[in-house]
């Protein structure tokens, strides 16, 4: 008969290369988190195909290592053997006079020194932390029936199963219970006490929601604008893909007109003209009354402007973006304004008080990182909104 035995031992020192592995990987997820307002914005990242890999700096790890010295002989970086405890062993470089000079640094300094290296870090790593601190805010269950996720739970515990589902605690407990001696401190473990657990697929229901991804093209939006707001609808589409079974992305693009654009065009193509914000609320209003009843979906609209608009223009969009605020679980405006100027539509959206209404002011890329998080949490609260 096969048995197991069971016995108390240090693992520690088995698992020592592992820990090392896990420790690296902790000092990588630190550096992305202290740098990922600079990653976020990273152009090369931005435009490429998914699998670019870009270099975060990370504290060097003090790594123990075997040094070999085969029949004691000498080796290059070793010395005599014969200096003594505060023997000096180096100098600066001379200066002209022939006297010892100093280095080639800085200069002195009071604090000691940190070494650095550079890890290799993928878009998927940094997306894993990014989206760790997003979330659709004020995401309700809606009244549609035939919004369900398909996924697996682990509900029943069986003798039979594969050996990687295996339940440990469970197995441990019943060989205790066999064995009736709680107290001792080896417990054998015989193929009778294993216990596997095994999941079952199930259907449960999930809450639906659009966002409507609302974007000015017009010729007021200079190189810097488009990238900034492409780069944070770039995230937000992975981010929204990757977390929610059910979600639906809708693109519109405007200047003086409004028109719903594949995502292609939203992301790559550039357009001119004048500037009337209010046709792409008007645009999203006739989306939301003719697909999107508000009782059946949660509903997102965000836009990205320069804050350019023709004056005449304002008050209307006072009025559309109150009408959408009523329909949306949040509605988000975020303006582009790299020189602090004064901005017609910021000005007007100044005296909202609606708590669906979150503003935003983007004045270096390095900020969309903010606005993400701004948009994405529960609360507004903590980040810079203007």
């Amino acid at each position: 008969m096969i048995e197991f035995t069971l016995e108390r031992e240090d693992w520690s020192l088995h698992r020592k290369g592992q820990q090392d592995q896990e420790r690296h990987r902790e000092k990588v997820r630190e550096a992305i988190r202290e740098n990922l307002a600079d990653l976020v914005s990273d152009e090369s990242l931005i435009m490429s195909d998914g699998k670019q890999i870009v270099k975060v700096p990370i504290r060097s790890l003090e790594e123990y290592r075997i040094r070999y010295n085969f029949q004691k002989g000498r080796h290059a970086g070793t010395g005599s053997g014969n200096t003594q405890v505060g023997d000096v062993v180096a100098r600066g470089r001379p200066d002209q006079d022939g006297a010892p000079g100093p280095g080639q640094g800085e200069g002195a300094g009071e604090q000691p020194g940190v070494d650095y290296t550079e890890a290799e870090v993928t878009l998927d790593e940094i997306q894993a932390v990014l989206f760790r601190e997003l979330e659709l805010p004020d995401l309700a269950d809606k009244e549609a029936a035939d919004m369900t996720v398909e996924t697996v739970d682990f509900r029943d515990v069986r003798k039979k199963g594969l050996s990687t589902n295996i339940d440990k605690k469970r197995t441990l407990l019943q060989a205790i219970r066999r064995a009736g001696r709680p107290h001792e401190k080896r417990v054998s473990i015989t193929p009778e006490d294993l216990r596997y657990k095994t999941w079952e697929d199930i259907t449960k229901p999930d809450s639906n929601a659009v966002i409507l991804a609302m974007m000015d093209l017009s010729g007021s939006m200079g190189l810097f604008e488009k990238y900034c707001a492409r780069t944070f609808f770039f995230w937000m589409t992975r981010f929204l893909r990757t977390k929610y079974a059910n979600v639906q992305i809708r693109y519109i693009a405007h200047h003086t007109e409004a028109h719903e654009v594949d995502e292609e065009h939203f992301f790559n193509k550039g357009e001119s003209g004048g500037t009337i914000c209010s046709s792409a609320y008007e645009y999203a209003l006739t989306m939301i009354r003719n697909e999107y009843p508000p009782e059946r979906y949660n509903i997102y609209p965000i836009h990205f402007s320069d804050g350019d608009n023709l004056t005449s223009d304002n008050e209307k969009c006072v009025k559309l973006v109150t009408e959408l605020c009523a329909m949306s679980r949040m509605f988000g405006y975020a303006e582009v304004n790299q020189y602090s100027r004064a901005s017609t539509l910021m000005s007007a959206y100044g005296k909202f008080e609606l708590p669906q209404f979150r503003k935003y002011v983007i004045r270096e890329k390095s900020e969309v990182y903010g606005a993400l998080r701004h948009f994405f949490s529960q609360s507004s609260g903590g980040v810079r909104s203007a």
